[in-house]
């Protein structure tokens, strides 16, 4: 199946993305979102996760679909434990706990897609919600 190519100002590149820090060795790169277009109704981008890095536990007002594009992730989703492979994706409904951790030697890098625009993240933990990708949404942090 082809379609025909977008337009030229909707095309996403990465090197031209603004990267977002989160701290402890894991960056994510946001593709769609409020970041680049107001009628976006899916949130998109790309996590990348140093070697013994991931995130804490938390649950997203939104429900969230994620790729393994390159390592070896452990994901954690309502306290059972999955090991995902390059290619392989996994789904978690909104309110759902869930983590994902480079169990891997080298980088780790995911694909992820939420099922909204505003979407928000909570801490399991501490039970503090924000804004994802905002200045409180950080988190990342060595495992070991």
């Amino acid at each position: 199946m082809c379609t025909a190519p977008a337009a030229p100002n909707l095309l996403i590149h990465p090197d031209k993305v603004e990267r977002f820090d989160r701290g402890g060795g894991v960056a994510t790169l946001p593709y769609i979102g409020r970041w680049n277009s107001e009628g976006a109704v899916i949130t998109t981008g790309q996590t990348v996760f140093r070697p013994g890095t991931g995130l804490p536990l938390h649950s997203h007002n939104v429900e969230e679909s994620v790729l393994i594009l390159e390592g070896e992730a452990t994901a954690e989703i309502d306290g059972e434990f999955f090991d995902l492979e390059v290619g392989q994706a996994t789904w978690v409904p909104a309110g759902i706990p869930h983590r994902f951790l480079n169990r891997g030697e080298g980088v780790m890098r995911i694909y992820w897609v939420y099922g909204g625009r505003d979407v928000t993240r909570t801490i399991t933990a501490t039970g503090e919600t924000f804004e994802h990708l905002s200045a409180q949404d950080k988190g990342g942090a060595p495992t070991a």
